[in-house]
């Protein structure tokens, strides 16, 4: 990927992440990548001397760009899902609802434990999931452009045209 990154390749990088996926970019040419939990054992297991055939034959393969990743400054990582804060994005999705009985039931679902569970079957039943990821989007979209901005990353919001190789049979 060639710098200026695309806006939304960034957005679904930064929301694909969890507790086992953590995001990065490579601030020179705009790469997106990924280190799971388990690239982060390989690379702790080679570093504590364990030998590359000992893992399995899929990681000795991504052993090369792990290590890129991980020991080069040119790759940093994407905000976390901690930075995200999903749960805040949810609560100002209800408030900005114009029905006050959505907005009140939202409300109070998303209470205690299991809100996330109750908020996602919620808005199924009021037909708001659409609604809901938008506007999730754009808010992820507003963290990835600060992001990308206090990093001096440059970003566009046209999709760059897809390169196209034929197939050989």
């Amino acid at each position: 990927m060639a710098l200026p990154v695309y806006i939304f390749d960034v957005v679904d990088e930064i929301d694909q992440q969890s507790e086992l996926v953590t995001g990065f970019i490579n601030r020179k040419t705009g790469e997106l990548t990924i280190l799971t939990t388990d690239d982060y054992y390989a690379l702790k297991h080679l570093d504590e001397g364990g030998a590359l055939d000992e893992l399995p034959a899929w990681q000795q393969e991504i052993i090369p760009k792990l290590q890129e990743v991980s020991e080069s400054d040119d790759f940093i990582q994407l905000p976390s899902p901690y930075e995200i804060d999903e749960y805040r994005i949810m609560q100002r999705f209800i408030w900005s609802l114009e029905d006050d009985k959505i907005r009140q039931e939202l409300e109070n679902l998303i209470q205690g434990s299991g809100a996330f569970r109750r908020f996602r079957d919620a808005i199924d039943r009021y037909d708001v999931r659409n609604d809901w990821w938008n506007y999730k989007k754009n808010a992820i979209k507003r963290i990835a452009v600060d992001f990308l901005d206090s990093e001096g990353i440059t970003w566009t919001e046209e999709k760059p045209e897809a390169t196209h190789h034929p197939i050989n049979f």
